[in-house]
């Protein structure tokens, strides 16, 4: 390959990095923090298994402090800007604007708080991009109304989401409504608050979620026109194991009911025609309200988010040798090699995802989760050499400039996480990812300090040469 002979980035391409409140700030039941879905996981590989949505003061719970943003966030952001960020991957936790999620009133220290964040973004010419509902369901909704399957929550989030866009239309102008929004179908307890065994609910919460996320972008636009409304999916491109056409067809609708499906109804304004078979085969059934269609035909987003950490492959042929990774799962690619927790790392189909969605949709495209969860060692010097996250995130650079040489509309690329944060799947912080290296440790003992790892000066020199210079 002649890296120079591709296209470059684009002007104004927005660099920069990416978080969650839940995985980051802490601070859980401080200022007023009601809380939430999330809040009631432990620790370990299976807490994404967990169904039992209670918070146990006798539990560890590694989100209730996190890597304590919420008491850092000035040095964070600082170090954001040291980087050279143009952008900033963030989200709003709903239980600090609004606690229990259904009061009339919102929370004025979580408000304030936010005004802070942003200010300090603006200050080091850093533009947020902002997730509204990142797992972060507040968890008086599940217990008071059933969670998402209850439409009362279209009402709830819409005003949630009404005073964060009025209260910060001079300061923000990327905006993402549900994170992930697909996860729903692996984790409906987590980020819808019902029972993955009933489909109909997990489905009927979906429906819920995209009529609020539509109704939100009504209101974006509304507020401010020159407001930009993304959806947000996980994404993995799903390849046939084999050229047998049960694999090519098993491919097929994996992709179409994993992860299609959830773009086609934010994006196209409306549900595909294969859900029809699915919904009819699976016995799930759901109810809508008239005027449902016309609002999700009239108020599709302006561009497209997903997170994107591996491929997928499908077999038919159930013996296969299996993975998985963020809650996608196949047979084992034989042709890729696997990070430390066995997640297959596949650069070229960032590219494959990346033309799939633009072919598809022909709207703005933005990775907002890219990245290599790995073991750090901290050196006696205090150095921490993280060339194996350099030589991903490099080989993922080159297939996003192949795919721009393609002819994607590309404009923004946020790694994941830009500080070591808490992983979402299994809790740890031995799961490290950012170029900010935070000192806690999977047992919550540490001192919360931060420095630089190598990969901190490597993407500083990326960004400011706009992706030219990546060795």
């Amino acid at each position: 390959m002649n890296y120079s002979k591709l296209k470059p980035f684009p002007e104004g391409f927005l660099w920069g990095g990416a978080t969650a409140a839940n995985q980051c700030e802490g601070a859980w039941n401080e200022d007023g923090r009601g809380p939430t879905t999330i809040d009631t996981f432990g620790a370990g590989p299976g807490r994404m298994a967990d169904t039992n949505l209670v918070v146990d003061p006798n539990k560890y719970c590694p989100n209730h402090k996190a890597i304590d943003h919420y008491h850092h966030y000035k040095e964070d952001i600082a170090l954001f800007g040291e980087m050279g960020f143009k952008s900033y991957r963030m989200s709003i936790a709903w239980s600090r604007i609004f606690p229990k999620g259904d009061e009339l009133e919102p929370n004025q220290l979580g408000l304030e708080f936010y005004d802070k964040v942003f200010d300090e973004c603006i200050k080091h010419g850093i533009e947020p991009v902002v997730t509204l509902d990142h797992f972060d369901l507040p968890l008086h909704l599940v217990n008071e109304y059933g969670g998402w399957k209850n439409r009362k929550l279209i009402e709830f989030f819409t005003r949630y989401a009404n005073t964060v866009l009025e209260r910060y239309k001079d300061k923000v102008t990327y905006w993402i409504t549900f994170n992930e929004i697909n996860v729903g179908l692996f984790a409906p307890h987590m980020s819808l608050g019902v029972d993955r065994k009933n489909q109909s609910d997990v489905f009927q919460g979906l429906h819920h979620q995209f009529i609020a996320s539509a109704l939100t972008t009504k209101i974006a636009h509304e507020i401010n026109p020159d407001n930009m409304v993304g959806c947000m999916c996980a994404y993995s491109a799903t390849y046939p194991f084999s050229c047998h056409p049960d694999d090519a067809i098993g491919a097929l609708r994996t992709d179409q009911i994993g992860r299609h499906f959830f773009i086609d109804v934010q994006a196209r304004g409306y549900y595909p025609s294969y859900m029809e078979r699915y919904f009819k085969e699976n016995n799930i059934e759901i109810y809508t309200e008239f005027g449902d269609e016309e609002i999700l035909a009239c108020h599709t987003v302006d561009y497209i988010t997903f997170s994107y950490y591996m491929s997928s492959t499908y077999s038919a042929d159930a013996a296969k040798d299996k993975t998985a990774g963020n809650m996608m799962f196949g047979a084992k690619n034989p042709h890729l090699e696997t990070s430390d927790w066995g997640w297959q790392i596949d650069p070229v189909g960032l590219r494959y995802a990346l033309n799939t969605l633009y072919d598809r949709y022909q709207l703005p495209l933005m990775i907002v989760e890219n990245g290599l969860g790995a073991k750090d060692v901290v050196e006696e010097d205090g150095s921490i050499n993280d060339d194996y996250r350099i030589d991903y995130l490099r080989k993922h650079i080159n297939q996003m400039r192949e795919a721009i040489t393609d002819g994607v509309d590309l404009i923004g690329y946020t790694p994941w996480g830009c500080i070591d944060l808490v992983s979402a799947s299994t809790g740890e912080m031995s799961k490290r990812y950012g170029f900010i290296y935070v000192d806690k440790n999977d047992d919550g003992s540490g001192t919360f300090s931060r420095s630089k790892k190598k990969s901190f000066d490597w993407y500083k020199n990326v960004i400011a040469t706009n992706g030219e210079e990546i060795e």
